[in-house]
């Protein structure tokens, strides 16, 4: 049996797991100098609004920063952000291994041995 907890994945943070945050962390990550609100909405598929409450909460949480000039918005990732993104992201990449690892799951359909057990 492996060590408890082994498959609990504290790393995955929740304020980065949620989609459209990730999505945003994510085109943050990939443009360090940051991107415009416009086309962060447009490259997320999100709207003005739901932008807008994302990146309040990844500002919160101290992930991003927000620099206006004028009418214009732009957004990057923070020094910490980018700390905490690579955590999340060695996280993930824990999980994809795991999965990748996994056994193949026995199929109900077929009369497989598995010494007594049945197939709920």
């Amino acid at each position: 049996m492996t060590e408890p907890g082994r498959y609990s994945y504290e790393g995955l943070e929740r304020v980065m797991h949620e989609k459209a945050r990730l999505s945003i962390l994510t085109a943050l990550a990939a443009n360090p100098d940051g991107v415009l609100f416009p086309e962060l909405k447009e490259l997320c598929s999100l709207t003005d609004g739901n932008l807008a409450r994302h990146l309040q909460a990844l500002k919160e949480a101290d992930l991003i920063e927000v620099w206006k000039k004028s009418r214009a918005t732009l957004c990057r990732m923070s020094e910490s952000g980018r700390t905490q993104f690579d955590a999340y992201l060695a996280e993930l990449e824990r999980v994809v291994k795991d999965a990748a690892a996994r056994q193949s799951k026995p199929n109900c359909s077929k009369k497989e041995d598995l010494s007594g057990w049945s197939c709920a």
